[in-house]
């Protein structure tokens, strides 16, 4: 319920409290729902010239104790709100003395729309609500001698008064929140549109992108970086962001358009959303250059995904898991050699091929060596000092290993591709090293 509704229910409490410490009269009969069923019908047509001649004095008084409604009251809206006004005070009549619901509601449902499409709270349209019950009430108190009607009437008829309003009331509170739906899902339709439109090769610019911004009611920043996760994990990531972010589920993943990530406080809200979610985001760039962003965090989604990219030691936040966020340009090397898996396979299979002639034990020793050496830039004594073993040992393991990689090891390009191969070599070996 709104803070309006609450107010309003608020309101018919406070009149319904009166009601009940008079011997229970203002208990309804158990066989009757609504407490218009207690008055006397008779009442309907004794009140009836006082209640209906009392809507332009409820329209005065709206316009003065309502400021959002005093230039408002001309026009359609104006007409709108009268007819509210006129509709209420003859229904009110016919409800008297029967058990019936409310008859027609669509006026003030209406009316709840109509608040939100003008970019107002439901307060206004509250407070118009109990300034009309307050005015009309005054002029039905007024003349209540000449209604023929008991005090334990006059109370049931109080009563039905402030109940009748509330249903009123209600009506415009769901007719309010029906047009903010439509409103939030269009919006978040034409975000999707947007999102969408961004991840495309190329993506929109110019005039296009502009428009889709501008539908989308978000303001294209001068920076911003395209984040990737689950497509489950969407949700749970994107309420933790800022709202200038754009979330949406695009070609079955999670992505997070965001503005001027780099900015102060966003590595803290980045931290937070991505806790325990894994998630990658791409370089951060000027609009212009969006596709690189967006690139770059699909490429290396699926090696994320599939745990081969991991995010460094992170310190956790509060009670919240470490974040799992890889930052794509923290792997520049990884992404390089899975740009091209057939390459890199024939990258690892070339330069290791020396491997693939040794037995098992020979093999690992050699891999070991060369990993401490290159590690080392050359420097035996360090790479001894790795190895824990005798620098003499490295000297003869690797004066071995250049004969087996037939001068490889002392060309600058061709090591640096061994050193590759190793670093990469399990995961795109064709087949395993077997024994010679």
């Amino acid at each position: 319920m709104s803070d309006g509704a609450g107010a309003e229910a608020g309101a018919v409490d406070a009149a319904r409290a009166p009601l009940r410490a008079v011997d229970g009269c203002a208990h309804l009969h158990p066989a009757r729902r609504h407490p218009w069923a207690e008055v006397p019908p008779a009442a309907a047509d004794r009140m009836r010239a006082v209640v209906l001649e009392t809507g332009d004095d409820i329209i005065e008084q709206v316009r003065a104790q309502v400021a959002e409604y005093a230039l408002s009251m001309n026009g359609v809206f104006g007409q709108n709100i009268r007819r509210g006004v006129s509709v209420a005070l003859e229904q009110f009549l016919q409800l008297l003395g029967t058990d019936a619901d409310l008859p027609d509601t669509r006026v003030y449902f209406e009316l709840g729309r109509v608040e939100h499409r003008h970019g107002r709270t439901m307060d206004a349209l509250q407070t118009a609500y109990r300034v009309g019950t307050r005015v009309l009430w005054r002029r039905i108190s007024a003349g209540s001698d000449d209604y023929g009607l008991t005090p334990d009437d006059i109370f049931r008829l109080a009563e039905a008064l402030f109940a009748y309003t509330e249903q009123l009331a209600a009506a415009s509170v769901a007719g309010y929140a029906h047009e903010q739906s439509l409103t939030a899902g269009s919006r978040q339709a034409r975000r999707h549109t947007l999102v969408s439109a961004l991840m495309r090769t190329p993506p929109p610019e110019g005039p296009e992108l502009e428009r889709l911004a501008r539908d989308a009611e978000w303001s294209l920043p001068r920076r911003l970086a395209v984040m990737i996760c689950d497509e489950e994990s969407l949700q749970a990531v994107f309420r933790r962001l800022p709202p200038d972010a754009l979330g949406s589920r695009v070609d079955g993943l999670g992505v997070v358009v965001l503005p001027d990530p780099d900015g102060p406080g966003r590595a803290d809200y980045l931290a937070d959303a991505t806790a325990g979610v894994a998630a990658v985001v791409g370089p951060t760039v000027g609009l212009d250059q969006i596709a690189r962003s967006v690139t770059r965090a699909r490429s290396a989604w699926p090696l994320v995904a599939a745990g081969e990219i991991v995010p460094g030691d992170r310190p956790s936040r509060g009670n919240r898991p470490p974040s799992q966020l890889v930052r794509s340009d923290d792997h520049l090397l990884t992404l390089l050699l899975h740009a091209d898996v057939s390459v890199t396979t024939d990258l690892v299979a070339q330069r290791l091929e020396p491997l693939r002639r040794m037995t098992a034990s020979a093999r690992d020793r050699a891999v070991e060596t060369l990993r401490a050496w290159l590690d080392a830039h050359g420097d035996v004594a360090e790479a001894a000092g790795t190895l824990h073993v005798h620098p003499q040992t490295v000297r003869y393991r690797l004066a071995r290993l250049k004969e087996s990689f037939a001068g490889a090891l002392d060309d600058p390009v061709a090591r640096l591709e061994v050193a590759l191969a190793l670093r990469f070599g399990g995961a795109f070996a064709a087949e395993p090293v077997v024994e010679g």
